[in-house]
């Protein structure tokens, strides 16, 4: 992977910027419109169903739709939340978030879910992780449809070799004060709409790619096989540990391709397999 080509340099030095927040581009957009919240979380831990959000960052953006461009930040919201627990000392490394800078501190769900309603597309990096955070406490996440910077945006394609925020800011020129809420929301919303791009923004991939059919192909029947379980995860697949079933979400164009790799790969001659379409407001639901 290489830095890309609008990148500054100082003779064989790469020069990064750091990021800051999200500049209009556009006085008014030329024809369709989105307006996209994107959202990030700070958590006690990665226990989807136990640890507790606290810090969490809304930034709702008008996205002109044919060119990417940023039209206006329409609102925004952060707040820190006491998860009436001490943190660990991972957490606050991670973080530098302290128990003294959450005690006494809650969400207003009443305002998230006002700026979360106001907008068309909830935006998340590892969105799966977010809303599993979000859909425990707000009711609009749970009926809002969600994108994620990870999975709707084909970063490979584009000859980036991983989708860690951190590294794809740096391969595109800037930094940020990382794992926290409005800096992670901030650099992500830069990511997608970066200058570099004259045509075919991110954030127009994503926009497309969140309107799409997408299924959940669920490798049913799989006798287990050391060698025949990597290549199942190597290619996408995700252990269900609640389900004891390894499952891959995909979109219509390669469905098919798909259901006949996991044939080649784990069946014996047909696929023996199960297909479910997912309702677009269910995408990145656990």
């Amino acid at each position: 992977m290489s830095f890309i080509n609008s990148i500054k340099k100082d003779g064989g030095n790469i020069i990064l910027y750091k990021c800051g927040q999200p500049v209009p581009e556009l006085l008014v957009a030329s024809g369709d419109s989105y307006k996209i919240c994107f959202l990030d979380t700070e958590t006690t831990g990665v226990d989807r169903s136990n640890d507790e959000i606290i810090e969490l960052a809304l930034k709702v953006v008008i996205i002109e739709g044919s060119t990417g461009k940023i039209v206006s930040v329409d609102a925004e919201y952060t707040s820190f939340n006491d998860p009436h627990i001490p943190l660990s000392d991972e957490i606050i490394k991670l973080t530098g978030i302290t128990d003294d800078m959450v005690n006494g501190h809650s969400i207003d769900w009443s305002e998230a879910d006002r700026i979360i309603e106001n907008g068309d597309l909830i935006v998340a990096h590892n969105a799966s992780f977010d809303r599993a955070f979000m859909d425990r406490k707000s009711a609009a996440s749970r009926q809002s449809i969600w994108a994620c910077t990870v999975q709707d945006i084909d970063w490979p394609q584009r000859d980036f070799t991983s989708s860690k925020q951190d590294l794809l800011c740096f391969w595109h020129g800037f930094y940020f004060d990382a794992h926290r809420a409005m800096n992670d929301v901030d650099a992500l919303i830069h990511l997608v709409t970066h200058h570099h791009y004259t045509e075919n923004r991110p954030v127009c991939e994503l926009i497309g790619n969140s309107q799409k059919p997408s299924y959940v192909i669920k490798a049913t029947n799989f006798a287990y096989d050391e060698t025949k379980k990597d290549q199942v995860k190597a290619n996408g697949y995700r252990w269900n540990n609640v389900q004891k079933i390894w499952s891959k979400r995909v979109t219509l164009d390669v469905l098919e391709d798909e259901k006949e790799w996991l044939t080649g790969i784990i069946y014996d001659g047909y696929f023996d397999g199960l297909v479910e379409e997912i309702n677009l407001a269910d995408k990145y639901k656990m």
